[in-house]
This record gives structure tokens, C-alpha cells and sequence, in this order.
């Protein structure tokens, strides 16, 4: 039977202490480390790192990219039109250490920016600039919390709108407003149409005038035309011209 002596058990406990005291952390984490209290002056990681607890403690942060979706806010716009938007918001941590020194909890803290200043600048936007400018409220929503999110070491990349969601009564508004635009520019198109057929008519009319043969083949022509719809009666009228030639060839003879 083994006899532990207290030399072994005094190994046994530093071979415990040190695997305790070994950390892995991967490609994307790097660790902060507080010693009595005191941060270390730069973040661990990755691989292989050691934290001698109780007298280290460390705390991890994740340097992907995070992707935050914001609840939908209730907003006001400028031409006082209530609606709900909703956006996500890209951002990562690019300084560990301010992360955790500067702000409590920066996952947190950029939710709530986010939600506050969509409120603030979609509030001063008209509703056709929120609906028709996406991008460059987008690029401007992601300046202004990104100047914020700066000073706790945290890049926001990129701000998308997501949805707008209108009120029943602005849709139908919308809806009739862009039928009253789509019959508007029917009309204009048929009354140009109308306005090139009748100069093309007149200069057809001025041509023919000049010779009175021009009208009377273009008499026969429309009889021509005419006479392909089988279910109709047609009462064509004699050229007046057409008799009087034959008048004159019967008096000469």
C-alpha cells in the first residue's frame, strides 16, 4: 500500500494549482487581466496564457464582429408622422482594455445609444426622406454613434434601417397619391401623343390639298380598309371629282 508523504501531497496541490492557473483562449478573445485589483498593461491572448488565481482575475472579451438588432422605436418625423423603425447595428471591440475600464457594460451601453439616436435623427427627417434616403441616413445614424461608441474602444461599422412600419391611414394616403401620379402622367403621355398625331395630320392634310387625285386614292384606300369587316354595312360616299372626269370624257366624245 502507497504512503503519501507530505512532500507529494505538496505536489500534488502545485500540479492542481497550475493546471487551474493555464487558459486557452481562442483566435477572436483576448483577456483582462486584474491583478489585486490592478489591470495588467495589456490584454492576454491568444493561445495559452496564465492567471494565478486568486490573485488574478480575468475577464473576457470577444473581438468579432457583433451584430445588434434594435427594437422597434416609436418616432415622431419632422412633418409630424408617427412611425415605428427598427435597425441593426454592426460593431466590435477594438480596444479590450477600455472596453472593460471605460464603460460598465459596452454591449449595453451601444444598445441604448443605438435606440436613442435613431429616435433623434430620423426625428428630424421628413417621412419621403426616411422612405426615399435609406443611405444616407444610414451613413449618418453610423458617424454619430460611432463618435459615442469611440471612447470605450468600440467600432461601429455599419447602421442599417431595417423596416419602416407606416400607419394604416398614411399607407392608403400613399397608395392614392401615387395612383393620382401614375393617371397624371397617363394623361400627359396621351395628350402629347394627341399633340404629335394632329401636327402629323395637318402636314398629311397640307400634302393631299395639292393634288385632288391624292384624295380620291385615299378615298379608295379607306374603302379598302373598310371592307375587311364582313358584319357591317358600309354607305360610302362618290367622289364628287371622280364624276366629274367622266362628265368631261362624255362631252368630249
Amino acid at each position: 500500500m502507497a504512503v503519501f508523504t507530505p512532500l507529494m501531497y505538496v505536489g500534488i496541490f502545485l500540479l492542481f494549482l497550475v493546471f487551474n492557473w493555464l487558459k486557452v483562449l481562442k483566435e477572436y478573445e483576448r483577456g483582462i487581466i486584474f491583478r489585486l485589483g490592478r489591470v495588467l498593461a495589456r490584454p492576454k491572448g491568444p493561445g495559452l496564457i496564465f492567471v494565478l488565481y486568486p490573485i488574478d482575475k480575468m475577464v473576457k472579451v470577444s473581438l468579432r464582429t457583433i451584430v445588434l438588432d434594435v427594437p422597434p422605436q416609436d418616432v415622431i418625423t419632422k412633418d409630424n408622422v408617427s412611425v415605428k423603425v427598427n435597425a441593426v447595428v454592426y460593431y466590435r471591440v477594438i480596444d479590450p482594455k477600455k472596453a472593460i475600464l471605460e464603460v460598465q457594460d459596452y454591449g449595453y451601453a451601444t444598445s441604448q445609444l443605438s435606440q436613442t439616436t435613431l429616435r433623434s435623427v430620423l426625428g428630424q427627417c421628413e417621412l419621403d426622406e426616411l422612405l426615399s434616403e435609406r443611405e444616407k441616413l444610414n451613413s449618418k445614424l453610423q458617424s454619430i454613434i460611432d463618435e459615442h461608441t469611440d471612447p470605450w474602444g468600440v467600432k461601429v461599422s455599419m447602421v442599417e434601417i431595417k423596416y419602416v412600419d407606416l400607419p394604416q391611414e398614411m399607407q392608403r394616403a400613399m397608395a392614392k397619391q401615387a395612383e393620382a401620379e401614375r393617371e397624371r402622367r397617363a394623361k400627359v403621355i396621351h395628350a402629347k401623343g394627341e399633340l404629335e398625331a394632329s401636327s402629323k395630320l395637318l402636314d398629311a392634310a397640307n400634302t393631299i390639298s395639292k393634288n385632288p387625285t391624292t384624295i380620291q386614292l385615299r378615298y379608295m384606300q379607306t374603302l379598302i380598309d373598310i371592307s375587311a369587316e364582313n358584319s357591317s354595312t358600309i354607305v360610302f360616299p362618290l367622289p364628287i371629282d371622280l364624276l366629274m372626269n367622266l362628265f368631261d370624257k362624255k362631252k368630249d366624245e
